[in-house]
């Protein structure tokens, strides 16, 4: 890592980064239309699909996925929505399809809804191309993708977007509001987290028509998830998907803009989860499954402190029975908001010792956003999130804008999973997080739209 090439390229491309009251300013002048690719047409590819092919400001002009019945999927949407066909690439199931889709030109941008691992060499190719990223969570596996991932963009100056649904979601928006007024203080501790039971998505009978659960196959045995996330519990053990939880905490401490994360350590529990599961199905106990050794622990607590004084706790918890949450708690001096309860206290307000429900307080701090898009959210995917996370990616492209969640927050959000894997393998080791910004953090400012 050249820390002084970051520095010098990050002043000169990365200024005009720094947000402005609700749309950041434009780089040039606005578009109607873009034109987009997808970069995996799985089942996260194809719901973020029907959201580009419900604008009339996208043309979906090419597909790429090496899986044949999912790019068949893919197709028969397009044909639904009425729009026009799109080119394909990868039906020979060539892994390096994807770059003779960025070779063909001609596109806007493009989407990346593709396995982790893919993530960092297809946003690297794409921003060479000189194509703008919209990538899903997570930006890479190793910290050295992340440099990677940054250098390049850094180098090329093509906006990449790390495509964090859970920033969008209405409750969070409402709470960034909250804090942005003053109503918990001064903020002091935050938690969120992954907690989220996955043993269903992780293993299933291989049958596409039954992607979760039905059977305890993984790997080249399972399908689409179970093909390839199960591995990730097998060979890793850290917080494997942090974005969820730490993406709406870093809006709300303002992380590489005034604020940056300074420590990280990560405790794991024993694995269990995965192996009780598998015995518990019909046949499992028998099946090459059981012989497996997991090594992701069942719960991975993860703790980072702020520039600022913060502190901010993650849970990755998806190898147990449990109920979905992603755990968020947003305390402060004259308060706090905990969404698993959803409810809120704040002091002189509420009854002393005693909770409040949330959904007033949501009514009247409820997002710019969400007041004017909430009906165009209908239908949308997780609540409506999935709207809001493509409108964001499409109307900055369109207007040549700064990138809401940009590429220090999806590296810095991103890179808590190597980091977690590294503290865990050293005996819990307390580490620094490294300063992505190259000190530019002491300057940025926060972007309002979010």
């Amino acid at each position: 890592m050249n820390s002084a090439f970051n520095r010098r390229d990050f002043l000169t491309a990365g200024a005009a980064l720094a947000g402005s009251l609700m749309m950041p300013k434009a780089f040039g002048a606005t578009r109607e239309r873009v034109r987009i690719g997808m970069i995996g047409t799985g089942m996260r590819g194809q719901v973020l699909l029907q959201e580009l092919l419900r604008r009339d400001d996208v043309e979906v002009v090419a597909l790429c996925d090496i899986e044949p019945l999912m790019l068949g999927r893919a197709l028969k949407q397009v044909e639904k929505s009425g729009k026009a066909k799109p080119r394909t690439f990868g039906e020979d199931r060539d892994p390096q399809a994807y770059k003779r889709m960025l070779d063909a030109g001609a596109l806007d941008g493009v989407i990346i809804a593709t396995p982790w691992e893919w993530h960092a060499p297809m946003a690297i190719a794409a921003m060479q191309a000189k194509v703008p990223v919209g990538c899903e969570v997570v930006a890479g596996i190793t910290l050295q993708d992340h440099w990677d991932v940054l250098n390049t963009q850094i180098k090329t100056n093509t906006p990449y977007m790390l495509l964090e649904n859970v920033c969008f979601r209405r409750d969070v928006m409402a709470v960034l509001q909250m804090v942005r007024s003053g109503l918990f203080g001064e903020l002091v501790h935050l938690q969120g987290g992954y907690q989220h039971d996955l043993r269903a998505v992780k293993f299933n009978s291989g049958d596409p028509a039954k992607p979760y659960g039905g059977g305890v196959e993984f790997g080249a045995g399972g399908w689409s998830e179970a093909k390839w996330r199960t591995a990730h519990s097998v060979q890793r053990n850290g917080e494997l998907y942090p974005s969820h939880g730490i993406g709406p905490c870093a809006m709300y401490t303002n992380i590489n803009r005034g604020n940056r994360f300074t420590r990280i350590n990560s405790f794991a529990t024993k694995a269990r989860g995965l192996h009780d599961y598998i015995v518990k199905q019909p046949g499992g106990a028998a099946s090459p499954s059981a012989k497996v050794q997991f090594k992701l622990g069942d719960v991975v607590t993860t703790t980072l402190a702020c520039e600022n004084g913060e502190t901010i706790l993650l849970q990755h918890d998806t190898s147990l029975p449990r109920p979905y949450s992603l755990g968020f708690r947003v305390q402060g001096t004259d308060g706090l908001w905990m969404d698993v309860n959803n409810s809120i206290h704040i002091e002189g307000k509420s009854k002393p010792h005693q909770w409040e429900d949330f959904q007033a307080y949501q009514d009247k701090y409820d997002h710019p956003l969400w007041r004017k898009h909430a009906k165009d959210a209908e239908g949308a995917g997780h609540g409506g999130m999935d709207f809001f996370v493509i409108q964001s990616f499409i109307e900055a492209l369109k207007a040549r804008a700064p990138m809401p969640i940009d590429i220090y927050d999806a590296v810095t959000w991103s890179a808590i999973t190597p980091l977690s894997e590294q503290s865990i393998a050293q005996n819990f080791q307390t580490l620094d997080f490294p300063d992505f910004t190259a000190g530019a953090w002491k300057t940025r400012k926060p972007i309002f739209a979010l």
